[in-house]
Order: structure tokens, then C-alpha cells, then sequence
């Protein structure tokens, strides 16, 4: 007989979802395979805990199981309850259900006249064969039935991970355990991004009637650079250059996660100038720079006596046409 999924999880009837859910949660830590090897009895447990929690995570199964519709296994409850033994009648009464018999019986069917014994005294000695016949077929359709029904695959379990923004374009492999105590190992493809689910099949919560495990969906969310920033597949980079690379221009190397790049910076270079490499961004996109200039403590004082000598108007120059663009 298949157990109360509520005791199993030693919960009420009446708990709601979050408690159930907790509860699974305590029971499957502590019972998980990994954290009990070679012991059968926890590993029998935890496959009746995870039963447990697939029918009752289900709010369609779970309200089959409260009307008596299914049982703790998933499996379809008889609409008659006992069925035909102790004396139950099916037709509602406790008396014959064909009222008196010859010589006035008034038994049941599970006192001194079975099933066999009343079809053949209404019908004839053959009579109980060819009900136990069609029995047989119908058991042999139940059967047939059951062997092809439709299980039912265990849930899904969901998962978030974070990466920092250099793991998210180097890809690579991470080790977690999942909610139901499962160990992973995360496979990472490169320039994975913000928001992308990754499916491990099989890796979900165990099926009670038997079928297919369900999958474990891994969200993914990337954190941000102080530099970087990612726009569908291209990258954005803020790169700081010297005083001296600005005025006089030359050929810096720029270590990126995908491997290091060549940037040309003309000579005269404006801070906040974009600059476009293509190709060197994600899965294909481009690299798109913008240098920002970056002026030291020598720089300042080997421009200080210029810097003393300019005009006042000449720093007015450049904000001359601010305006006109508004």
C-alpha cells in the first residue's frame, strides 16, 4: 500500500507550498545518497521523500490524492473504494443487491454467497465460468492499459548561478549541488550571457510513477566590469591610454578573456573617440573602444607652466558650440 505522501514529508494536509517545499528540502540534505553512501535505507527514503514532493508540488495531483482519486504512488484509486470483500455493497445498502433470493436469503456477496455461486444459480452452472473468462480479459485490457499508459516525468528544478563577466566570456565548468542534493558539474560555454538558462537532463526531481527524472535549469547571472559591458554580442571597453599615447599616437596590446589585441591609436587622439575592432567581440561581434585619457601626477607638472600661461579665452574655445546641438 503506498504511503501518505503528507507523513512521509511530515507535513499537515493543510500546509502550503512553501512548506512543503521546505520541508523536502531539510529531508532531502540529510537523506541524499551522497550524504549517506552504502546506506539502503536512506537511499529508500529519499526516493519516497521525492515521490512525496513531485505529487504533492503538483496542485492538479495533490487534489486528486485529497479526493481519494490516486493514491501516494500516482496510481488511480477503485471508485468503489473496498470494492466487493467485508460485506461492502457496491450498489449502495447493505442488503442483497437483487433483493431476496430463492428461500428468502438476504446475504451479501461476502457472506454465504460469492459472485461465481449467484450468477450460476440466476444463469446457469456455465455462467460463473464466462464471467470469470470476461474478468480475465478485462484484467488482461487493465493490463494492457497500464503497460502503455503515460507516466509522468519528475519536475524540474531551477537553479541560479552567478559569474563574474570575465568567467561568462571564458566559459568553462562549475561544480554545484542543486536544491534536492544533487552534485553537477556545469558545463559553460563561452560568451554565455545574462539571463540564458542551461538544461542538465535528468538531474530534476525523481518521477513517482516511475518515469524519467526531471531536468535541472541552470539561469545564468552575469555580474559587471569596472571596463567591459556587453551589448548583444558586442563588447564595449573604456580604455584608459597615457597623456603621452594620446598626443604622439603608437600601438597598444589589449588582454582580453578571447586573447590579447592590437589597438592603433592615431596620434591627437580625443578622449571619448570610438574606436571599432570587428570580429573581436562575442561569438563573432565587434570590439568597440573608446579611450579615455588618463593624465598623471608628472604629466601635471611637466604641463604646469604651460598651463599657466594659457588665456582665459582659449578655454572658452572649446565649449564655444555646446548649445548648438540642443
Amino acid at each position: 500500500m503506498a504511503k501518505d505522501p503528507y507523513k512521509l514529508l511530515g507535513v499537515p494536509k493543510k500546509a502550503s507550498e512553501a512548506e512543503i517545499k521546505s520541508a523536502y528540502r531539510k529531508l532531502a540534505k540529510k537523506l541524499h545518497p551522497d550524504a549517506n553512501p552504502n546506506d539502503e535505507r536512506a537511499a529508500e527514503r529519499f526516493k519516497e521523500i521525492s515521490a512525496a514532493y513531485t505529487l504533492l508540488s503538483d496542485e492538479n495531483m495533490r487534489a486528486q490524492y485529497d479526493r481519494g482519486q490516486i493514491d501516494g504512488s500516482g496510481q488511480q484509486q477503485s471508485p468503489f473504494g473496498g470494492g466487493f470483500g467485508g460485506g461492502a455493497n457496491p450498489f449502495g445498502g447493505g442488503t442483497h443487491p437483487f433483493g431476496g433470493m430463492g428461500g428468502g436469503a438476504q446475504a451479501g456477496f461476502g457472506q454465504n454467497m460469492d459472485m461465481q455461486d449467484l450468477l450460476s444459480s440466476l444463469f446457469g452452472v456455465n455462467a460463473g465460468a464466462q464471467m470469470g473468462g470476461m474478468h480475465a480479459g478485462n484484467r488482461r485490457a487493465d493490463s494492457r492499459h497500464t503497460a502503455g499508459r503515460q507516466v509522468r516525468k519528475g519536475a524540474d528544478i531551477r537553479y541560479k548561478m552567478k559569474l563574474s563577466f570575465m568567467d561568462s566570456l571564458r566559459g568553462g565548468q562549475k561544480r554545484i549541488r542543486l536544491l534536492n542534493g544533487h552534485m553537477v558539474d556545469v558545463k559553460i560555454p563561452k560568451g554565455v550571457s545574462d539571463g540564458q538558462t542551461l538544461r542538465i537532463k535528468g538531474k530534476g526531481e525523481i518521477s513517482p510513477m516511475g518515469g524519467p527524472s526531471g531536468d535541472a535549469k541552470i539561469e545564468i547571472r552575469v555580474g559587471s566590469h569596472k571596463f567591459l559591458s556587453r551589448v548583444d554580442d558586442d563588447l564595449h571597453l573604456d580604455l584608459p591610454i597615457s597623456l603621452r599615447e594620446a598626443l604622439l599616437g603608437g600601438t597598444i596590446k589589449i588582454p582580453l578573456p578571447m586573447g590579447t589585441v592590437q589597438l592603433k591609436i592615431p596620434a591627437g587622439t580625443q578622449s571619448g573617440a570610438i574606436m571599432r575592432l570587428r570580429g573581436k567581440g562575442v561569438s563573432g561581434g565587434d570590439l568597440m573602444i573608446k579611450p579615455l585619457i588618463h593624465i598623471s601626477k608628472s604629466d601635471m607638472g611637466a604641463l604646469g607652466s604651460y598651463m599657466e600661461n594659457m588665456q582665459e579665452d582659449e578655454n572658452s574655445v572649446i565649449r564655444e558650440k555646446l548649445l548648438d546641438s540642443f
